[in-house]
């Protein structure tokens, strides 16, 4: 199961992946503040996930070969005797946001 945090840098690196502005991979982990590693293993549920990925050397960045989209939706609820409390609910994050750094 991924964690928020996976979830959130998951969404990011599609966003970027999406406008085909990742950057070489270097600059995406340092543009992302995440190891080369870290990178590669995101790439990687990324495609296990179904996303056809391809990277251009020209361009210097990834890219989507076929249709591909990423949305998260999650809800929390506190359930007692008493009542049922919605913390959060819907998408946790929203499409087209240009804060690529998480801040």
């Amino acid at each position: 199961m991924y964690t928020l945090k996976n979830l959130e840098r998951l969404q990011r690196l599609h966003l970027l992946i999406e406008k085909e502005c990742t950057g070489a991979p270097k600059e995406l982990a340092i543009r992302l503040k995440l190891s080369p590693r870290s990178i590669y293993l995101l790439l990687a549920q990324l495609r296990d996930l179904d996303a056809q990925i391809g990277y251009d050397r020209s361009r210097k960045t990834y890219f989507y070969e076929e249709d591909f989209d990423l949305q998260v939706y999650f809800s929390i609820s506190i359930i007692t005797k008493k009542a049922v409390t919605q913390l959060l609910g819907g998408s946790y994050f929203i499409k087209g946001r240009t804060d690529t750094t998480g801040t």
